[in-house]
């Protein structure tokens, strides 16, 4: 048996036979990682594999895979109805965000029902204690050990599997048939593949808690985000209470289903009414704010969406957004210069969303462009005013998928009127006055 030196890039994981100052393939500096791996002068191949019993798509009963409830209902709709018998789970945050005291709630509760494991490589069993006393969930009766090396955990668990397990965090922990250290990418990867397979032989849900880099997403190679079944983000802003999961990847449901959650000093708290999170209901509107119905997989939401246009003495003016694509806002400002004849080429730009909530879908559009108009104008919408709509390149109004969703959302938490496209008009009238239009002039002459 030979050892063989080879060095792997903890940027992009791929593996060089020389050592080199910048990986050829990503580009990152001083990335290169020495690894050893061995190899048999003479391996003895396998002549013949071992068959593999057949199974019939139609002879599967579904019926049988049996979710269960990871404590909290925010958590079970972002997981599409709770925690799948031998599923992994990747998810990640900022540090101090709240990961490990969500996923210890959440495991108290689970364990009065079934056996839950809690394997830490960060804490010692003492801390864990002291956060649970915090939280109220001392007396759960949650198997706890701290480990960082993968084969030991494997070979605790085997005997005796639980039918949750919770990994905190995958960045500590090593595996013995190499040398590089934890949280390299060789690491990472060798010791998910070994949870993975574990999880999926022995039927665990397992939980990996994954750190992020400064660009917020996973750290490590992207196979992890390949490895797991479901994929949740943590995120929140700066000194705020309120957290937000987002599924980036679910086998066994919709993306973006968000969960909402309020953070406390007894942990976490459910939000079961998030549209009042991101609304102002203010006595007197002002120019420059709107109400945006917008529709994060199965669930509507009513955001404030802001504006400000500001005069900018310098030859290079500001465009900057929060919440929103910053890319979309310089294409809706040309198409407000081209069908409204408003020009910002003077003016500092920034556009909002008020809670922290970020804004993917193009029904926003409109949204934006009434509210950068009537900061503009120093004209303000009526506070009973929802807006939602697609902005084209040629200044038509573009319908959204479910507008009458959206409308009875908005019906529900007491606004009145609505300016929608066109296509999105109701078929019956309800008690919101609604105004379609096809064009955004049409739009903007309601503003005045």
């Amino acid at each position: 048996m030979k050892l063989k030196r080879i060095y792997t890039c903890d940027a992009c994981g791929v593996q060089h036979l020389k050592w080199q100052g910048q990986c050829p393939d990503c580009g990152a500096w001083n990335a290169l990682s020495e690894t050893r791996s061995t190899s048999r002068q003479s391996a003895q191949r396998v002549t013949q594999a071992p068959h593999v019993q057949l199974t019939r798509l139609d002879s599967l009963d579904i019926a049988r895979v049996d979710r269960s409830s990871s404590g909290f209902d925010e958590l079970d709709r972002v997981l599409r109805g709770g925690l799948v018998p031998g599923s992994v789970v990747l998810i990640g945050g900022d540090p101090g965000i709240g990961k490990s005291t969500l996923l210890l709630s959440s495991v108290a509760s689970v364990s009065l029902t079934k056996r839950a494991c809690y394997v830490t490589g960060e804490e010692s069993l003492d801390q864990i204690a002291l956060r649970a006393t915090r939280l109220g969930v001392a007396q759960a009766p949650v198997e706890l050990f701290s480990e960082t090396c993968v084969e030991s955990i494997i070979a605790t668990l085997e005997a005796s599997p639980p039918n949750v397990l919770i990994i905190d965090s995958i960045q500590t922990l090593y595996s013995e048939q190499l040398d590089s250290a934890p949280g390299s990418v060789a690491q990472l990867r060798e010791c998910a593949a070994q949870l993975v397979r574990f999880a999926k032989a022995r039927d665990v849900t397992t939980v990996l808690v994954g750190h992020v880099t400064k660009e917020g997403t996973l750290a490590g190679p992207r196979v992890l985000e390949h490895m797991a079944d479901t994929v949740l983000y943590f995120e929140s802003d700066l000194g705020s209470r309120f957290r937000i999961i987002r599924a980036a990847k679910n086998r066994f449901g919709a993306v973006n289903e968000l969960g909402f959650f309020v953070m406390g000093e007894e942990g976490f708290k459910e939000v079961k009414n998030p549209s009042a999170i991101f609304l102002a209901r203010r006595d007197n509107p002002v120019p420059g704010s709107v109400t945006l119905v917008t529709r994060e997989s199965s669930r509507s939401l009513l955001v404030e969406v802001q504006a400000l246009i500001d005069t900018n003495p310098c030859a290079s003016p500001r465009r900057l957004t929060q919440g929103l694509d910053g890319q979309r806002l310089a294409m809706l400002l040309a198409v407000l210069h081209r069908h409204s004849g408003e020009s910002f080429a003077g003016n500092d730009v920034f556009a909002n969303v008020v809670g922290g909530l970020r804004v993917v879908e193009t029904a926003a559009d409109l949204a934006v462009c009434l509210a950068a108009i009537s900061s503009y104008r120093e004209r303000p919408l009526s506070a009973d005013l929802v807006v939602f709509g697609e902005v084209g390149l040629t200044g038509e109004i573009r319908p959204v998928p479910f507008g009458e969703e959206r409308l009875a959302e908005a019906a529900k938490h007491g606004f009145k009127q609505a300016i929608v496209p066109i296509g999105n008009r109701p078929r019956a009238s309800g008690s919101m006055e609604v105004t379609s239009v096809a064009r955004l002039s049409e739009a903007l002459e309601i503003l005045g």
